[in-house]
């Protein structure tokens, strides 16, 4: 920790509150959950909490502190040099969802401004995203969010990263809070309240319900992707990897429902005076995530009274989870290079740069975007892999008892984890894995295999295995490179 910043107790929960809660809390988890059951979806995502997204959160956290290294060097420091390919392929991922994420970061900023300053509420909503979105906006506000992201990891982790997430991450959760309470004062809210939380119990049948509830638990809390390992290095010798996982996941669930509960009873309170209220929710909720955030939170708004105000709230709370979330991603790319040597200063104009360069085909095409949302949002399962395997190579009694819980550790776990580790984490990594591969094959059963299409397993499978082959014939130079710790 020679000549490295830290964290203060306080700095590490906002910024991993910060890295956890994101775009996904506010548009994707209300989407997901209406779609399946409801109170029954909860039920499924709750425990993935504890069986998923906590043991991994724990695994990040534990590993960053022990080695006090970015994702390629604490693979090589955990289980040798030979597997620094698997921690260049987490950090890949995360760096490849990090070039279209500033997009959507760019997409956030300029419908905050739009509403503040161009009525967005009395424009028609469609016009307004077909015109942007094939306008060169996109690439402006892209180059201004890579801009914002770059200079608030450049002045370092405490008066940079932490006292960023120190104003974002309260601000954020007082607007969602906000927002909720307008949301529950609409005609009609509460009927969006019992769909929300009605028990739905008969639908935990629904191998959907199960899947989709794993996939959000990984996804929204950031588990598997090295951010919050990154974070941990950083973090002070008597961190508590247990307590403050715990600590992150349930902020980002409580973030998350807060979304919900804004959304979901304006969505009801929308239709409220049509019959069949709650075919026209789901038909709603339905639509994707850019079609829900852009297109239909716009229109919700505008048949609320000072629709205006709270449309602003809520694209600037989206701002702001956009933000705090980009800022670990470039955070992680950064710590890589300047564990190879580099200054932070010349580390972030680096990272800087290529995230704006390599950003610009999803900023230019959303065809482009939407290949490589589908194809590296599905390479988190990989890397949640990878990690699993990091502690089974370790040994998950060895990693408990010698990297989780240290003598600086309150918090013990006990011989659960080791069988969770060993049984339960593969189990589901099998199952999400398997599922998705047979439900892109089975969508698309004759075209499965066409490397260039948008969407299919074969553009899937051609691009990890593309990845994977260079990280393994590079194994050797990047593991040389990063041989030597560096303490900048």
């Amino acid at each position: 920790m020679n000549n490295r910043e830290s964290f203060s107790r306080w700095g590490i929960i906002f910024a991993g509150l910060g890295m956890a809660v994101g775009t996904g809390n506010l548009w994707r988890f209300p989407r997901i959950v209406a779609q399946y059951g409801s109170g029954a979806f909860m039920i499924a995502w709750i425990l993935f909490l504890f069986i998923w997204a906590l043991p991994l959160l724990i695994i990040e956290l534990s590993i960053g502190k022990k080695t006090r290294r970015g994702v390629v060097g604490s693979f090589m420091d955990m289980i040798g040099n030979n597997f620094a390919w698997m921690g260049t392929f987490v950090a890949f991922v995360t760096a490849a969802i990090t070039f279209y994420y500033t997009v959507v970061t760019g997409w956030c900023i300029k419908y905050f401004f739009a509403t503040c300053f161009q009525d967005l509420i009395h424009k028609k909503p469609v016009d307004f995203w077909r015109g942007f979105s094939s306008s060169w906006e996109p690439v402006g506000f892209h180059f201004f969010a890579v801009f914002i992201g770059a200079l608030i990891i450049y002045f370092g982790v405490t008066k940079g990263i932490e006292r960023a997430n120190k104003i974002m991450i309260p601000a954020l959760f007082i607007l969602l809070i906000v927002a909720c309470a307008k949301a529950l004062t609409l005609p009609g809210a509460f009927k969006g309240l019992n769909f929300l939380f009605s028990p739905n119990l008969h639908k935990l049948g629904d191998l959907k319900v199960w899947i989709n509830a794993l996939s959000q638990a990984a996804w929204s809390t950031g588990a598997g992707w090295g951010l919050l390992l990154t974070y941990a290095v950083y973090s002070r010798k008597k961190e508590n990897p247990i307590l403050t996982s715990a600590t992150l996941g349930f902020g980002d669930y409580f973030a998350s429902l807060l979304a919900a509960v804004t959304i979901i009873p304006t969505v009801f309170s929308f239709f409220s005076g049509q019959n069949l209220a709650q075919e026209k929710v789901l038909e709603v909720m339905k639509t994707d995530n850019v079609g829900l955030t852009f297109i239909w939170i716009p229109n919700l708004f505008s048949k609320i009274p000072s629709g205006s105000f709270f449309l602003a709230l809520f694209f600037l709370a989206l701002c702001f989870a956009a933000f705090s979330s980009l800022i670990s991603q470039l955070e992680l790319i950064a710590r890589i290079f300047m564990d190879c040597g580099l200054t932070r200063k010349k580390a972030v104009f680096i990272v800087g740069i290529s995230c704006f360069a390599l950003g610009l085909p999803s900023a230019i095409s959303l065809g482009f975007f939407n290949n490589q949302d589908w194809v590296w949002g599905m390479g988190l399962i990989v890397s949640g892999a990878f990690f699993i395997f990091l502690v089974l190579k370790t040994g998950p009694k060895k990693f408990r008892e010698e990297i989780i819980s240290t003598s600086e550790t309150r918090f013990k776990l006990g011989k659960g984890f080791d069988f969770l580790v060993k049984f339960i984490l593969p189990i589901q990594l099998i199952a999400m894995l398997g599922w998705w591969f047979w439900d892109s094959y089975s969508n698309d059963p004759g075209n499965w295999y066409k490397i260039f299409s948008q969407s299919t397993l074969g553009t899937v499978l051609f691009q990890w295995t593309v990845a994977i082959v260079v990280f393994l014939g590079f194994n050797k130079i990047i593991s040389k490179k990063l041989s030597k710790k560096n303490e900048n």
